[in-house]
This record gives structure tokens, sequence and C-alpha cells, in this order.
């Protein structure tokens, strides 16, 4: 079973800062030398493309699938395998800027697992009572805290 990430609001601002803050930098140096030199805007635009959307690709391709052994947390090529038989507890988390994290919302919730690489992973799936619902499923030795 494949469940998405939630995207909010406040997710999508954030993103629309960090895109703006990059095409600052990007293309500051055109206006520092005044120049418009095709080789050079040619190489500050691919560049800036290149950049915006391996983080757009890494933010808003996120997914958690359910596989008979694992769950996988996807997002762009960052993925975690998490075997069920590793997940020690499940709790809400409005956490998002700190840990390891693959998610679109503050929505969140944490999976702590054995061989995780900061002791656990931030998710934001969209329907979260039936991905909770579904990891029970796979895991009724975890412990949720709601």
């Amino acid at each position: 079973m494949v469940f998405r990430s939630k995207v909010d609001a406040f997710f999508v601002n954030f993103m629309l800062v960090v895109v703006l803050i990059i095409a600052l930098a990007s293309f500051f140096p055109l206006f520092l030398e005044g120049g418009t030199e095709p080789l050079v805007v040619l190489i500050l635009t691919s560049t800036f493309l290149i950049i915006i959307g391996f983080i757009l690709w890494c933010t808003f391709s996120v997914k958690y699938v359910f596989y008979q052994d694992y769950l996988l947390v996807k997002g762009g090529p960052f993925k975690s395998r998490i075997p069920y038989e590793e997940i020690t507890k499940v709790s809400p988390t409005r956490e998002i800027f700190t840990g390891y994290r693959i998610l679109s919302s503050r929505d969140a919730i944490e999976i702590f697992y054995k061989t995780a690489f900061m002791g656990s992973v931030k998710i934001s799936p969209k329907e979260q009572k039936r991905f909770m619902i579904e990891l029970e499923k796979h895991c009724p030795h975890i412990r949720g805290e709601e």
C-alpha cells in the first residue's frame, strides 16, 4: 500500500522562500557585473534550474510504501527501508526541522527504530489514521503514543 506525504501551506510557503533565496544567490552575480553574456546567463540559469529541480523532486515526491517485510520511506533519491521488527515506537510530532525527516507537513509522526540514522525518522502521511492502521497490522508490537 502506498501513502503520499501531506503538503501543508506552511511547507509550501517555506519552499517558496527557499526558491527565492536560491534565485537571488544564483542571479545576483549578473547584477553585480552588469553583464548579460549569454554563456554566463545560460550557466547560472542551468545551475538554478538543476538545484531547484532537485529540491522540489526531494520534497514533493515523498511517499511511504508498505512492503511485506519493511516500510519504504522515499523522497527523491533519499530512501529508508525500515524492517517492521526494528520499529519500537510511533508518536506524533510537530518538530519538523530537527532530526532525520522525509516529510512535507508539520502534522507529522515520528517512527523510532533500532537501526535509525538519528534514532528515528519523521514522516507526514496524508491519510495518517489509515497509515497508522496499516502500520499496526505489520507491527503489532509497537507502542503508539498519542
